[in-house]
């Protein structure tokens, strides 16, 4: 399949399981979320999706836990919302990114402000 067509699903999976999270999910345990990207494998089959979650390291796992229970829920309605032929498994992943980038800026600093003090 082509490249192009997995890209644009990909972007269309993204938005429409934001918007679920953001509107259609009741659960509690479903805090900030932010959907940062969806990998889909080339025949649409499996779709990572990649959440930022705003919170203590005990919210992140919460939230993690409640979306895997809520996937049926979701992937029922991207089905709805989505016409493909098959609607994709929609596996979670806590994205990790932001805090990678924040520690190696945080060593940067470090580094320069030792270069500036010798």
């Amino acid at each position: 399949m082509g490249k192009i067509r997995v890209g644009r699903v990909g972007e269309q999976l993204k938005k429409e399981i934001s918007d679920i999270i953001r509107n259609e999910l009741k659960d509690p345990r479903v805090g900030f979320v932010t959907v940062t990207g969806v990998e889909v494998s080339g025949d649409l089959q499996i779709a990572k999706v990649y959440v930022s979650v705003l919170g203590s390291e005990q919210a992140k796992q919460d939230t993690l836990e409640a979306l895997r229970k809520a996937t049926g829920f979701i992937r029922s309605e991207v089905g709805r919302r989505i016409r493909l032929r098959l609607t994709p498994e929609i596996l979670f992943e806590l994205d990790t990114s932001l805090e990678y980038s924040t520690r190696i800026q945080e060593v940067l600093r470090e580094i320069n402000s030792d270069r500036e003090e010798s």
